[in-house]
């Protein structure tokens, strides 16, 4: 097997996102190679989730350059939105609380099976999809430290019954089962013990160590750690103001009411929670709009709340279809 990094190379030169009430980030410079840990710090409010938006393709810029994976933004939004993936994004990337871990495993797999193969592996005999779906699913599971035999309900246990960190490595898995080249987190270390938070950071360097490039979004880095590339927002003031006065946070999304699939949940089949008994109960898609209450989606962020979206590995268009194409997906398995 080939074990070069299949992670994206980021760079941006003077990289910045504007709205109606002014900037929400600007003057953003930094490098970092395939496989690197990127680190975006910066108070609520200073354009983080805004920067992480803009860098995987769901948010336009309005200054500077910037290029994932050689694919260079705005003008190829669609195709690094096709290579990309978000994972605990409040109002974009979410969990549902009121699903179960299995009913999300077996959409976000689903989704993946209708748009992020081949034709020719949609003909695949089912036994052979489903041994797929499932291999999918155990890898991204074992990537991002999530082991089911020890949550309370094992797969069919509730979101809302999930800690904050085993909600933290649920929505890395979905992300995950996209194979994504740029993996983006957002709040990474929202309300988390200095314990959690050790774990947190120890995940994503494994995540970045095996290849795929981590982009995380928190209040504090890892400190004395030479292996994190650090990004800051918050520290550039508008000209036109007074000195030290922070960017406005807000933005203009480039696409309204668009979802992102790779971490939002909405419709589920009626029996996934009874899926963990089969291959094909742990094969999940997300789509539509969370509901209320969402552990992983705290108030205060600095989201924007709705943007672009392509799954990762699936066509790069920039057309938005992503939920009539989820409930095909769903539609076609005969388990809506």
């Amino acid at each position: 097997m080939d074990s070069t990094p299949h992670g994206a190379a980021v760079t941006a030169a003077g990289f910045g996102v504007k709205g109606p009430r002014g900037w929400a980030f600007r003057n953003i410079d930094f490098t970092a190679g395939p496989g690197s840990l990127i680190a975006v710090q910066g108070p609520s409010g200073s354009g983080r989730t805004c920067l992480l938006l803009a860098l995987t393709g769901r948010m336009k810029s309005a200054a500077g350059t910037a290029e994932v994976g050689g694919l260079p933004l705005p003008k190829k939004k669609a195709a690094v939105r096709s290579v990309t993936a978000l994972a605990h994004v409040p109002g974009v990337a979410e969990l549902d609380p009121a699903l179960t871990v299995g009913e999300h495993l077996r959409e976000r797999a689903l989704l993946q099976g209708r748009f992020g193969g081949s034709l020719r592996a949609l003909l695949r005999p089912r036994q052979e999809r489903r041994a797929g779906a499932r291999a999918l699913v155990d890898a991204a599971l074992s990537a991002a430290g999530l082991d089911l035999e020890t949550l309370p309900k094992g797969i069919r246990t509730s979101v809302r019954d999930l800690e904050r960190l085993e909600a933290l490595r649920l929505s890395v898995a979905l992300a995950l089962i996209g194979g994504p080249r740029l993996l983006a987190v957002d709040d990474t270390d929202l309300k988390l013990s200095d314990d959690e938070r050790a774990a947190a950071w120890k995940m994503l360097h494994g995540l970045a160590a095996a290849g795929t490039t981590v982009l995380a979004v928190c209040s504090e880095p890892p400190e004395g750690d030479a292996d994190v590339v650090l990004v800051r927002t918050g520290s550039q003031s508008d000209p036109s103001s007074p000195e030290g006065a922070p960017d406005a946070p807000t933005a203009t999304p480039d696409v309204p009411d668009a979802r992102d699939t790779t971490g939002t949940t909405g419709t589920t089949a009626g029996k996934g929670g009874e899926a963990g008994e089969s291959a094909e109960g742990r094969e999940t898609a997300e789509t539509g709009q969370t509901g209320e209450g969402s552990r992983s989606g705290p108030s205060g962020s600095d989201r924007t709340g709705s943007t672009d979206s392509t799954p990762a590995g699936a066509p790069a268009t920039d057309g938005h279809d992503d939920e009539e194409g989820a409930a095909d997906a769903l539609a076609e398995t005969g388990r809506a």
